[in-house]
């Protein structure tokens, strides 16, 4: 009886197996999207409801149009969630068997969490676009400068590249889809809510002023407001550091979440999948 022999998973470019399997990412988005339902829909659903259901009852502190107040805390939601699509895609792969298959084959190790991780970069980006789009049709404006607004978009896709790894690192934990949707709507919901996302921080009673104010999700938003020039809670003596500083602190929170879960991921991920 002759052995099978194991694949030489590191003969190949390691860049080039994270394109392919980031392709058939790709592919599969093309091919179901109903599947884009968390990046297209939702956020679109999210910026009409609230621009014309909620925005006459809501004021800015400081002034200023409630809907450009808004779409910072949509953009901050939206990238928040996209940790979801990334576990699910993962969990399902996992499910129907093809990870085994990309085990048989002679391909770096770490592409398939490289490849999913591209494919959701990409993904991620498509929600940007149409929220920025959609905003721009309900009243909100880019109210700053060139190099402003490009330092905004860049902290959403950096921000995005940090939740990536976050999906990645509960897809590797937990073994089926069922199990991330409620695991992972139990720990994202209440993040993005409590947060400055949809109202002012101000507004809320103290514990949850506390907790707002030190999530990164209320400075992402925050920040955003500040990169686009639109209306914001004015900082107040008294107020913690984060809130000051809201972009600085965004980036520590992304460069923090790339190097804890990033290592995380991989490790789970090989052990989920050890022979």
């Amino acid at each position: 009886m002759t052995a099978i022999p194991v694949p030489d998973h590191r003969k190949g470019s390691p860049l080039n197996d994270i394109w392919v399997i980031a392709k058939r990412g790709l592919v599969h988005m093309r091919r179901q999207p109903e599947a884009l339902s968390d990046a297209t829909i939702q956020p679109v659903m999210f910026v009409l409801l609230f621009a014309y259901v909620f925005g006459g009852a809501i004021e800015v502190p400081g002034g200023g149009s409630y809907r450009e107040f808004l779409m910072g805390g949509i953009f901050a939601q939206t990238i928040v969630f996209s940790a979801f699509g990334v576990a699910i895609g993962i969990a399902n792969d996992r499910k129907n068997g093809a990870v085994d298959r990309f085990r048989s084959l002679p391909i770096w190790r770490g592409a398939v969490l490289g490849g999913h991780a591209v494919a959701n970069l990409f993904k991620a980006m498509l929600p940007i676009v149409l929220m920025s789009l959609c905003g721009l049709l309900v009243g909100w404006r880019i109210r700053s400068g060139l190099l402003d607004a490009v330092s905004g978009y860049v902290l959403m896709i950096a921000f995005s590249f940090a939740m990536v790894w976050v999906g990645v690192l509960l897809g590797s934990l937990v073994a089926t889809p069922e199990g991330v949707t409620g695991i992972a709507f139990a720990a994202l919901f209440p993040i993005t809510f409590v947060a400055s996302t949809f109202v002012p921080v101000s507004s809320m009673p103290g514990p949850l002023k506390v907790v707002a104010q030190w999530n990164p999700t209320t400075t992402l938003s925050d920040a955003l407001r500040q990169a686009f020039g639109n209306p914001n809670t004015p900082v107040q003596p008294g107020d913690p550091w984060p809130i000051a500083h809201p972009t600085l602190y965004t980036w520590i929170w992304i460069v923090g979440i790339v190097a804890v879960c990033a290592p995380l991921a991989i490790r789970a991920y090989q052990r989920s999948n050890a022979d």
